[in-house]
């Protein structure tokens, strides 16, 4: 698949979802084609969040990210031939209100708000862990991983097969740098711990056509863990079947190429924009796909110019 660097203006007024639904390609059920969505950056939050955020622009954005998600998910679940998945790479919601608990079973929260959200999906929605997903150090990783679990039915990492291919979503957050107290701890950079590089070396030895998501950029992530055992050598020997790493985080949109190996891109937010969505067709034949939206994206910027099918 090639990726293209064209440069789009901002449409005016943000960004607006388009009123009527694209179309994708008519269904041809011995084409051997799958659609899915991936999606990031949602930080869904609820009547306990207060603000302010570090600026007014981020201020301004957090308290439309309900909105901004359910614009994206009606657009999502209207387009024909339907997608099969979506995939949301992280900050599903923002912070935590409390560290206890029993206060999220008590209470209706920002984890409530955003699971009804993406319930009205029609097709399955799996999500991945984000920065914001995690309240280190006043909240640990054990109370993340029991309301995940219990809230959402999720594990804190994890891969979905489809069509004979497989989709992985990471978590950059259980490694040494998100340890408190460790020698290496620091919030800015990601890492996965030995145990969780040695099962996605295992997923990634099947030889399977893959898509891996995970929240933080590569460029943040560290390259090594043990000796040289690390994420990057991982992602660059076996960039013939990874197809593509999608990362959020920075709320904006950037290419990478295959400075890494395999394809790395980096996807916006709809907390900002309702139009911050990619859509692949995967093609189970060739063991191939394509970024059907690529070319609306407005690099470097929270803003894509809405896709009116092909």
């Amino acid at each position: 698949m090639t990726m293209h660097r064209k440069q789009f203006l901002q449409a005016a007024g943000g960004g607006l979802l388009s009123l009527a639904a694209p179309r994708l390609l008519d269904a041809d059920p011995g084409s051997g084609k799958f659609y899915f969505a991936i999606i990031a950056d949602s930080h869904i939050i609820d009547d306990f969040y207060k603000g302010p955020e570090g600026s007014p622009e981020d201020t301004e954005s957090i308290f439309k990210t309900t909105e901004r998600l359910t614009q994206t998910r009606d657009y999502l679940n209207k387009l024909q031939p339907k997608l099969d998945l979506t995939f949301l790479v992280g900050d599903y919601f923002h912070n935590y209100p409390s560290p206890d608990v029993d206060f999220y079973f008590q209470n209706r929260t920002r984890i409530d708000v955003a699971k009804s959200i993406t319930d009205g999906f029609t097709m399955p929605v799996h999500v991945g862990y984000g920065n914001h997903d995690y309240g280190v150090p006043k909240v640990s990783h054990a109370v993340s991983h029991e309301l995940f679990r219990r809230k959402l039915g999720l594990q804190p990492y994890y891969s979905v097969d489809h069509k004979g291919f497989q989709f992985i979503h990471l978590n950059n957050f259980l490694g040494e740098t998100w340890q408190p107290g460790h020698a290496k701890y620091d919030k800015k950079v990601g890492s996965l711990g030995e145990e969780q590089l040695t099962w996605l070396e295992a997923k990634l030895d099947a030889r399977k056509p893959t898509f891996v998501f995970i929240h933080f950029p590569l460029s943040i992530v560290a390259p090594r863990e043990k000796a040289d055992f690390g994420l990057h050598p991982l992602l660059k020997k076996h960039k013939d079947t990874v197809q593509l790493v999608v990362s959020g985080h920075w709320h904006r949109w950037f290419e990478f190429g295959r400075s890494y190996g395999p394809l790395h891109q980096v996807i916006a937010a709809t907390r900002y924009d309702p139009n911050a969505y990619l859509i692949v067709e995967a093609d189970t034949k060739k063991q191939s796909h394509r970024l059907l939206n690529i070319d609306l994206v407005d690099w470097n910027t929270h803003y894509s110019k809405p896709w009116r099918g092909l």
